[in-house]
């Protein structure tokens, strides 16, 4: 394992990669920029690293690795509630792979092709100091305003009839956000916000981040789906969001 620190770093940024050069290449041209780097030949080395509760800022994250694949180390991150964010560094261009990163909760991705100015630039968006991600507050009232939604702010656990919802942090939020507003439409630009911060804004630009937002929701829906089929509360008003529809409204 590889570490370089700074006395004043820019932030704290982990980096892996099974190809040695690139791995020391991107992790030296960040130490030349101010930050702070990691960096790990594999996915069980991260995982082991992240488990042990240290800090970092950003995760850039190879796609294809032996053993332990990119996709693998972010869904195991997720399960033990790690919810660091995530470049994807791939040079595959398929869509459905990005759908599938998106789906895990990675904020985005940059092709190994290009040049290190464009992956510095896409850190320096996510890290940007002023970008604040909205946290979800337990009300005064301290009630879900759906009686069969129960949210637990103190543990960030969401109950669907009683039954448990593996949602992850983010998620939480989003789930808690929509609920606070459930009286009205939520904006693609308002969720965005609050996975990504405040004035954030992936690759893709407006079309990106719309995308991001509906593997967001999709992967939401279908995680109360899993304890009730008959789920369908998240409604979508094409074009603009979505809202949290009351039982009594369906």
């Amino acid at each position: 394992m590889q570490q370089i620190e700074l006395p004043n770093p820019r932030g704290h940024v982990m980096v892996v990669d099974d190809d040695a050069l690139f791995l020391e290449s991107v992790s030296t041209n960040l130490s030349d920029a101010g930050y702070r780097t990691n960096a790990f030949p594999g996915g069980a080395e991260a995982i082991s690293h992240l488990s042990g509760q240290p800090q970092a800022d950003l995760l850039l994250l190879d796609w294809k690795m032996p053993g332990i694949s990119g996709i693998e180390v972010m869904q195991r991150l997720r399960a033990e509630k790690i919810d660091i964010p995530i470049i994807f560094l791939t040079v595959l261009s398929d869509q459905i792979y990005e759908e599938a990163g998106l789906l895990g909760g990675a904020v985005d991705f940059v092709e190994k092709s290009r040049s290190f100015a464009i992956l510095l630039r896409r850190i320096e968006l996510i890290l940007g100091g002023d970008k604040k991600r909205w946290q979800a507050r337990e009300p005064l009232s301290g009630a879900s305003t759906d009686s069969e939604l129960t949210l637990r702010y103190d543990s960030r656990r969401a109950l669907w009839r009683d039954a448990n919802v593996d949602l992850t942090l983010t998620e939480f939020n989003i789930i808690a956000y929509m609920i606070e507003n459930a009286t009205r439409d939520v904006s693609y630009r308002e969720i965005y916000d609050i996975v990504h911060g405040e004035g954030f804004m992936a690759g893709d630009g407006e079309i990106g981040f719309r995308a991001n937002v509906r593997a967001f929701i999709k992967r939401i829906r279908q995680k109360f789906r899993d304890v009730d089929p008959q789920f369908s509360r998240i409604k979508n008003y094409p074009g603009f969001g979505y809202r949290w529809v009351d039982g009594r409204d369906q």
